[in-house]
């Protein structure tokens, strides 16, 4: 067997302060921008709420992306510009696809808000491929019955989007892309799957061990190629893999997403206008940031 293959690059999350919660950032990163479509990549909490408290993410709007929204534990109240209105509760993924424009808020209900509750999960950005970026928006909720799992190597593993170990996930996607969770027992080792272009092993709980190298929770390892790659849990561990085909620059800002950088301030304009439509039944909006990093 050939030797494992080191990480392209290998970073912490950076944790950033929400008003009574913590976010941990893996992407983007200074040392590695994107993982094959993926460019955007937050785990949330875990928090415990008190009652009377939640979250409040006002509406406000993306272009030329896709965001997945998937928990671990609790529960979000998703409402965008289509007129859904959907609850995200763990173990289902959220995807909607912003295309040329759509509006978004997240909240706690104000049946869950009345009592102490807890919230831990991922959220993710797909960059739309050049073909898709002006795509009608669009909206997919799938339940946690309806995301396809399996066994690799004694390892329960879900296919959340794509197409790995043989098993395909129903969510759509608009290029090469793949999102997997998997639970290794401690002793248990996983090999990733070799077809995919550019992937990543996030530590959302636990440690794991890659040939010399350590990952701890919330390290995030980049891999530009997956030959040869097997993991081992050093502890129970729960992990998630992205990846697929890069899909080329992309400029970021603040939601906005796109290839042409004067699209972004397209963007900006409709926004402060008031050119994006509306999100139903909600009156508040975040204002566009007078000054944003990146």
């Amino acid at each position: 067997m050939s030797e494992n293959i080191a990480p392209t690059h290998l970073f912490t999350a950076k944790e950033q302060a929400l008003g009574g919660f913590s976010v941990r950032r893996l992407l983007p990163h200074a040392q590695c921008r994107m993982v094959g479509p993926w460019i955007f990549l937050d785990h949330i909490g875990p928090v415990q709420f008190d009652a009377g408290q939640g979250i409040d993410v006002r509406p406000h709007p993306h272009i030329n992306l896709a965001t997945v929204t998937y928990l671990f534990d609790g529960e979000l109240l998703h409402r965008d510009s289509l007129g859904n209105v959907t609850s995200i509760r763990p173990n289902e993924i959220n995807l909607m696809v912003a295309g040329r424009g759509i509006v978004h808020s997240e909240r706690t209900a104000p049946e869950l808000r009345a009592q102490g509750h807890s919230l831990h999960g991922l959220q993710l950005w797909l960059a739309l491929p050049d073909t898709h970026e002006e795509m009608p928006p669009a909206f997919y909720h799938f339940e946690a019955d309806q995301l396809p799992k399996t066994e690799v190597q004694g390892v329960p593993v879900r296919v959340m989007m794509g197409n790995a170990y043989g098993v395909s996930s129903p969510v759509p996607t608009y290029s090469p892309t793949v999102y997997l969770e998997a639970q290794l027992q401690a002793g248990q080792s996983l090999t990733l799957p070799a077809e995919i272009a550019e992937q990543a092993v996030y530590v959302a709980k636990g440690q794991l061990r890659l040939h010399n190298t350590e990952l701890h929770a919330h390290h995030l390892a980049v891999f530009h190629t997956a030959q040869n790659v097997t993991v081992t849990a050093t502890e129970n561990t729960q992990l998630a893999i992205i990846g697929g085909d890069p899909v080329g620059k992309r400029f970021i800002w603040w939601n906005f997403v796109s290839s042409r950088a004067e699209r972004i301030e397209q963007a900006k304009a409709d926004w402060q206008t008031g050119q994006f439509p509306a999100v139903p039944d909600e009156v508040e909006w975040i204002p566009l940031p007078e000054s944003i990093k990146g």
